[in-house]
């Protein structure tokens, strides 16, 4: 058998098995008894709901990913990919448009595969528990206008790339880097005034207490920001959230409505004292430049894998292409992809520490925070005592108890 399919077979296997393993940890982890820190703030009907929720979410996914895993294996093991590939060459266009071609029926036949699943998630888990405000109209927009941001966004990228590696010889990974770098640094400048906009209205904040407690501590920490807006947030979700968006004198602080409906002034600066902490600390940045580290890593590999015949053997392809070398070492990269990815939430655990502290420690109220942050868990359903391995591998903020633990 084909040493690369054996591979790519085991580590989908080992993916789901892991998945599975630290899910039902997670769920046995799942104590009745309501920690002494939420006493008053949960009362027991509420905390055995969110400890339901976190069953019911947890199951799904489980189903969802054996869904994906027996779907996916399939798929290889049928030569879905070289069918897929024979189709877009039928079309009989270069290189750099079959592989959009290519790539664009991938993404679609992820999209309809994952649909119903979307739909489950939305109108009947999140509705079952509250936090669904999405209508079906919305729902089918946010999906046109998200395929038409890939297109209009990621199709030139793509394309980018797929021309790069063309025609570039050895040097072709490092230019694909700088082209993705250049393209991310200008989303993040389109994407509050552009992107985020075509999802969701955006409204300054009005003048009053809020405004007034915000501004002021802004200015205590020489922190220029361009407006505070409120956003509406309740158009799809209950859920609460706020965060900054853009760099420089256009950075922006945005609440969802719902926030505003659940927390205090005091609690809302808190909040907001964490977040412009992250700027302060330099957090954003480094974390930028290990993303974009990363990714030089990753086109560095792939460009040792391009047009490998014994990939393309594993997948059952008839042609070799740049493309669709684009997709199979995707494959081969998931290992190295998971690492890295325990390695940068165990660092962005270790930021929210940081900007907790700063929060505390610059004019915020230590103990609003802590407020604050019961009621997003409340608010949220969050679970109170994931298990050490499901925080390890999927969380990038650490469990509520230690960080109020850590602000004590």
């Amino acid at each position: 058998m084909n040493g690369y399919l054996v591979f790519i077979l085991t580590i989908l296997l080992l993916g789901y098995l892991l998945e599975l393993v630290v899910a039902l940890l997670n769920l046995r982890s799942l104590s009745e008894e309501l920690p002494a820190e939420f006493a008053g703030v949960y009362d027991a009907g509420q905390y055995a709901r969110s400890q339901e929720y976190t069953r019911t979410t947890t199951r799904f996914s489980l189903v969802q990913a054996t869904v994906s895993l027996v779907m996916t294996l399939a798929f290889i093991l049928a030569g879905g990919f070289n069918l897929v590939d024979l189709f877009a060459r039928g079309f009989n266009l270069s290189a750099i448009a079959t592989g959009l071609i290519f790539t664009a029926l991938l993404a679609l036949l992820s999209t309809v595969i994952s649909l119903p699943f979307s739909v489950y998630s939305t109108f009947v888990i999140e509705q079952r528990f509250g936090f669904n405000t999405t209508t079906v109209t919305t729902f089918i927009l946010d999906i046109l206008k998200a395929m038409l941001l890939a297109v209009v966004l990621g199709g030139p990228l793509l394309a980018a790339i797929l021309w790069f590696f063309e025609t570039s010889g050895s040097m072709a990974w490092l230019y694909c880097w700088i082209a993705s770098v250049v393209f991310i640094l200008v989303v993040q400048f389109l994407a509050p005034v552009v992107i985020m906009p075509l999802f969701n209205t955006f409204v300054p904040l009005a003048e009053g207490e809020l405004k007034e407690a915000i501004t002021g501590y802004a200015a205590s920490q020489r922190f220029a920001i361009q407006g505070i807006y409120t956003m509406d947030g309740s158009k799809r979700s209950t859920r609460a959230n706020a965060f900054f968006t853009g760099f420089g004198r256009f950075r922006r602080i945005v609440f969802f409505d719902t926030l505003m409906d659940k927390m205090a002034v005091s609690e809302i600066v808190a909040v907001l004292a964490h977040e412009m902490g992250h700027y302060k600390l330099k957090h954003i940045p480094v974390m930028m430049t290990l993303s974009i580290l990363q990714m030089g890593l990753l086109f560095f590999i792939l460009s040792l894998f391009l047009g490998n015949q014994g990939l393309f053997a594993a997948f059952g392809m008839e042609h070799l292409s740049t493309y669709a070398s684009l997709v199979f070492f995707g494959f081969l990269y998931s290992p190295i992809s998971t690492l890295m990815a325990i390695g940068l939430n165990a660092f962005s655990r270790r930021n929210e520490y940081k900007a907790d502290r700063f929060a505390a420690e610059t004019g915020a109220d230590g103990e609003a925070l802590i407020s604050g942050l019961k009621k997003l868990s409340v608010n949220n359903l969050s679970n109170l005592t994931p298990h050490p391995l499901h925080v390890v591998l999927n969380y990038s903020h650490p469990p509520i108890l230690a960080r109020i633990k850590a602000l004590r």
